[in-house]
């Protein structure tokens, strides 16, 4: 059997598992015993390029071996600290989002291309940190911006996805809001124009941090990580594509009623 390397990012931890990504996205969305609910987000991630020095690998697979009754085993913790900011960027090869009853959808990394319209974004953070701000700076941008360590503020390596503003990306005060599933519009008309009226400000604070369940069908364009030394992008099939493609996630995706 095969011993795969995930990056989970809720919790953020290093996991070896010898369950492939669909049926460890189902064991880590709903458990062995099936008592208990709730999405995963995870990387696979390439070990060979995970450092020696960070992380104790010399015997992960005599750690990760099948019980002895030859079932696999569902999963070995490798570290639970600082994890994102020790992976390589180029160890990454996948992300893999995991519904809240375990139907799992495969993201393929691809360089990141700014799509050049200018708007205001809505990102949710989900590594190391969970708020969820808006901002004029494109996902290249705000990854220069939140991981430059000449700022009092900064992380070293970031994670995020633009979440859907609607008609509200480019007039606050637009009536067309039917769509837009999240609490409290009103508060979220104020951030937008706060960050319009302010402009020396790069952020504004909406959700100081993920209280419950992403809405995945909210996600614009995709997931973003990156530091100072680059972006990747792992974007996100449009909804055509999820209806032909990935039906059953995709109907799954859409009954999660979080924030």
């Amino acid at each position: 059997m095969t011993t795969h390397v995930y990056l989970s990012l809720i919790p953020e931890a290093l996991v070896a598992s010898m369950l492939d990504p669909a049926d460890f996205g189902l064991y880590y969305a709903i458990g062995s015993a099936k008592r208990a609910r709730g999405q995963a987000i995870f990387f696979s991630v390439n070990r060979d390029l995970l450092s020696s020095t960070d992380f104790e690998l010399d015997d992960l697979d005599a750690r990760c071996a099948p019980h002895v009754d030859g079932r696999p085993k569902m999963s070995v913790y490798l570290s639970i600290y600082r994890v994102l900011e020790k992976v390589p960027l180029d160890a990454l090869t996948a992300l893999h989002l995991a519904t809240d009853d375990g139907r799992v959808l495969t993201l393929a990394p691809a360089p990141y291309v700014a799509d050049g319209e200018d708007r205001t974004h809505l990102y949710q953070e989900f590594c190391p940190t969970t708020p969820r701000i808006v901002t004029q700076l494109d996902p290249a941008e705000f990854t220069t911006f939140i991981t430059n360590t000449k700022q009092a503020i900064h992380v070293p390596r970031i994670v995020f996805a633009e979440l859907t503003l609607g008609a509200l990306k480019s007039d606050p005060d637009s009536t067309d809001v039917e769509n837009l599933p999240y609490p409290n519009i009103g508060h979220l008309r104020d951030c937008l124009r706060q960050l319009a009226a302010g402009p020396d400000k790069p952020t504004k604070t909406v959700m100081r941090q993920m209280t419950q369940e992403v809405l995945f069908r909210t996600i614009r364009n995709g997931f973003f990580v990156g530091d100072a030394t680059g972006i990747a992008s792992f974007p996100m099939p449009s909804h055509d594509t999820l209806e032909r493609e990935h039906l059953a996630w995709w109907r799954s995706a859409q009954s999660t009623f979080g924030h």
